[in-house]
């Protein structure tokens, strides 16, 4: 559960790059691969979560909608893995990978007993 928390938080840290560069090499040659956070609290997991919202919304805000279709690469030891507009991007791995883990965490949390906190609206445990 933690793991996916940290994931969560750290998602829409990747709009800002998304919009303000061509690439990101996740394991660059000669480089340090990424690691994901690995914070240990609720308030760290938070306090990383709403850094990561503001700097997306500042970076969402400053982009052209033309520079919207531009080309966007995820590369591995300087290999693109992918090649996407950053609009489809934005869309697929950022928005949909943050609903897709969101789920997860629900299912954690209801495994565990804790009570899902609404989302658009009460949820069920409310």
């Amino acid at each position: 559960m933690g793991w996916n928390a940290n994931h969560l938080a750290e998602i829409p840290g990747w709009v800002e790059g998304t919009l303000t560069t061509e690439s990101w090499d996740f394991a660059p040659v000669g480089g340090d691969q990424y690691r994901s956070p690995d914070l240990g609290s609720r308030r760290e997991i938070l306090e990383l979560f709403d850094r990561n919202v503001a700097a997306a919304r500042k970076a969402i805000a400053a982009v052209r909608d033309e520079d919207m279709s531009l080309s966007w690469s995820l590369l591995q030891g300087g290999q693109p893995i992918l090649t996407m507009s950053r609009s489809a991007v934005i869309r697929g791995l950022i928005v949909n990978h943050a609903i897709h883990h969101r789920a997860h965490l629900c299912v954690y949390l209801r495994l565990n007993d804790i009570p899902v906190p609404s989302m658009y609206g009460p949820s069920g445990d409310e």
